[in-house]
């Protein structure tokens, strides 16, 4: 209950200011009217959400987004030639018609199960609309900051000083400081409330101290000069809708677009909305009760609302996790409506206009800032990539206020569906493969590689290749979420032959991690470090690697050291393994390994360490007991390891076989132990017992066999 009451307060503040910034075209004697409307949509919304089986949490109130798209539609409305001669309630009639068929729309969708595709739509389309709505939203408010007694525009704010009321910038001034640092005073109240508290006080402490003049008015009662339509009865009545048909373009290219923007909100917020953990939402009922809501909020006199982000989580914070707290908000909402509207009209213009300014800086688009200074710093790669992105966010802005609103968000997507099909010429999957054939190149003990081949198949290996954006992003998700429809553990996604990863590619990107980590499959990303894709990804969570055989060899280790009974020769342990239970000699008897013994020397290694260096003449077969030692390839650009023998493996066999030089350089990757049996040793075994000598040769192939055969079965699988 305490989360409900906590995300009203939240909630009604913000649905009178978006509701004022509305119907304020209309003029001053509508301010009040519009105030009511944007309740009438926190309670209906809600409501019908809740009544239709959302019981998530979710609070819904009118957003930035659709605010500014039906500030600005109310005003091509007013200045449309067919409506030139029409009276002021008409042209709430057709908003209303408009945001009526929107929810409509909007349901729509959601029954055609469209809602994963506006999941993914592009990402600069939203964020240009965004940052346009939050620019202008927020110099809106000018006007009512700076005191003046009637709505003046922006445009004119600064022109008009005389008639300003100075002491009101200063309450605003106030709210506004108050909302942006209430976190330094307090984490028990929502910053907006501590806003509201001292703007408040501010304004009605100078009022009692007598300077009511220098004050800016209140939201005032509504005017009862005005005729607001009823939608619910006016929308059915034969001469309106016949009076409707006359713009019947403007009222389904507006809806239409209005359920488009309304929609791709609704997902993001609900997005950021969500905890760390929780379930997937079904997009596709969401989708289908916040239309249906949004229909009736018009058909009732309420404007478009959609999942407001700060009343939410507030609501979450204070304990609301239910249905209950829901419907405590929803009804403390429409005691508002009912029994509250006299009071709520006394609080000031100015300090509203400043919590819906401080809302406005916050909703402008981080990632848009970010890939700016991306862009300027010359620092990143991919430029060409991010001036696009960045130029349809700059296009959908100012078309968005230039031209026309609906126009511009249609044109946004169709240069982000070109900017699509000229980046995805082939599929981002260049292959795909599981561990139980492929593995890493870490040499391992016996029980080790039992427990691969039977546990291998739950690691999944993804490459991917070319460019990686909204469209190849959710296949990839796709994709995923089929491949781990079978029992699956880990997932290794390899991504250094990706040319290039839009915004939309990394949010999808940390959206599977997170889908992921929900249904504890675990995740390795492979790339190169210093790369343009890395500053890209640099922020997505994950295990990182620079190859895929590193990368696969950590999850081999996750999954050994999961096994029962078994630890990874990379677990961390410094046990030296017992002299008996190396790999080689897992045949021999007891008896054998007793004769055997003496002829091995115990050899030492400090981490670093050479072992031997290619071309080295051969003379000793060495059996690691504790520790590892990589063979690899090193260049200036590559670093590339040819193989990594661990405790209970053999190296340097070929010594004994043909007694030739060094085929590569061996260096100790930890402290390392081995037991070394030198050539001449094994002569000498040859001529005390030579059944152990032939014991030693027979072992000897069995291990190169398992080697040749594992190396068949990783070439016949990287050939698929």
């Amino acid at each position: 209950m305490v989360g409900g009451l906590v995300s009203s307060a939240l909630a009604i503040p913000l649905a009178l200011g978006f509701g004022m910034f509305v119907f304020v075209t209309l003029g001053d004697q509508y301010f009040a009217h519009g105030a009511v409307a944007g309740l009438i949509s926190a309670f209906v919304a809600g409501a019908i959400s809740l009544l239709l089986g959302d019981r998530s949490g979710t609070i819904y109130a009118p957003r930035i987004t659709t605010t500014f798209f039906l500030g600005l539609l109310l005003v091509s409305l007013v200045h449309s030639p067919e409506l030139a001669s029409a009276s002021p309630s008409f042209k709430l009639i057709s908003l209303f018609a408009i945001m009526m068929l929107a929810g409509i729309f909007q349901a729509l969708f959601g029954l055609l199960r469209l809602g994963t595709l506006i999941k993914f739509a592009p990402f600069p389309v939203m964020a240009g609309f965004q940052n346009m709505a939050a620019v202008l939203l927020f110099l809106v408010q000018l006007g009512n900051v700076l005191g003046y007694d009637h709505n003046v525009p922006f445009t004119r704010a600064f022109g008009g000083l005389a008639a300003a009321k100075p002491l009101s910038g200063l309450v605003a001034a106030v709210t506004f400081a108050a909302a942006w640092y209430a976190g330094r005073l307090t984490k028990k109240v929502p910053p907006l409330l501590v806003g509201l508290g001292f703007g408040l006080v501010a304004y009605y402490g100078l009022a009692a101290a007598g300077l009511w003049s220098a004050l800016g008015p209140t939201i005032g009662l509504p005017s009862t000069a005005v005729v607001m339509p009823q939608p619910y009865r006016d929308l059915v009545d034969p001469a309106v809708v016949r009076h409707l048909f006359t713009i019947a373009g403007t009222i389904l290219s507006g809806a239409l677009a209005l359920a488009i923007i309304a929609a791709i909100d609704a997902m993001l917020c609900a997005k950021l909305a969500s905890r760390p953990g929780d379930a997937r939402s079904d997009s596709n009922r969401m989708l289908v009760r916040l239309g249906l809501g949004n229909a009736a909020s018009a058909a009732a006199g309420g404007i478009t609302a959609g999942i407001n982000i700060g009343p939410t989580v507030a609501n979450r914070i204070f304990g609301g996790h239910t249905w209950i707290s829901v419907a405590v908000n929803a009804a403390a909402v429409l005691v508002t409506i009912l029994f509250l509207v006299p009071l709520v009209t006394h609080l000031p213009r100015a300090v509203i206009s400043a919590l819906i300014m401080v809302v406005a800086v916050q909703h402008i688009d981080p990632w848009s800032k970010q890939a700016t200074t991306r862009l300027l710093d010359g620092k990143t790669g991919q430029k060409a990539a991010l001036a696009l992105d960045l130029s349809v966010a700059l296009v959908v802005s100012i078309l968005s206020i230039t031209v026309n609103i609906v126009l511009a968000v249609f044109l946004g997507l169709a240069l982000a569906i070109l900017l699509f099909l000229f980046r995805m010429s082939h599929s981002s999957i260049r292959r795909r493969y599981r561990c139980d054939a492929f593995r890493s190149r870490k040499a391992r003990g016996v029980e080790e590689l039992q427990i691969l081949e039977k546990q291998g198949s739950s690691i999944l290996v993804i490459e991917l290749q070319g460019a990686l954006f909204f469209g190849s992003a959710e296949r990839l998700a796709q994709e995923i979420d089929l491949e781990t429809a079978q029992k699956t553990q880990w997932i290794v996604l390899d991504l250094r032959r990706v040319t290039e990863v839009d915004s939309t590619g990394v949010r999808i990107l940390a959206d599977i991690d997170a889908d992921l980590a929900r249904r504890k499959v675990r995740l390795a990303l492979v790339f190169h470090e210093g790369s343009e894709i890395a500053q890209r990804l640099a922020e997505l969570p994950g295990r990182r690697a620079p190859d895929v055989d590193r990368a696969v060899e950590w999850v081999e280790d996750e999954l050994l050291n999961g096994a029962a009974g078994v630890v990874s020769s990379a677990s961390g342990s410094t046990a030296e393994l017992p002299f008996e239970d190396v790999s080689l000699l897992r045949y021999f008897a007891p008896e054998q390994i007793r004769r055997l013994h003496p002829h091995f020397e115990r050899a030492e290694w400090a981490a670093g360490s050479t072992i031997f260096k290619a071309g080295d003449p051969g003379s000793h077969l060495f059996l690691v007991t504790r520790g590892r030692a990589s063979v690899r390839l090193i260049s200036e650009r590559r670093n590339i390891r040819l193989a990594t023998f661990a405790p209970g493996s053999v190296f340097g066999e070929l010594a004994l076989l043909d007694k030739g030089p060094r085929s590569a350089t061996i260096t100790a990757d930890d402290d390392l132990t081995t037991w070394a049996l030198s050539e001449q040793s094994f002569k000498a075994l040859q001529t005390q017992s030579p059944d152990i000598a032939i014991a030693i040769l027979s072992a000897l192939g069995r291990e190169l066999s398992g080697r040749l055969r594992q190396a068949n079965l990783t070439i016949h699988q990287l050939e698929e």
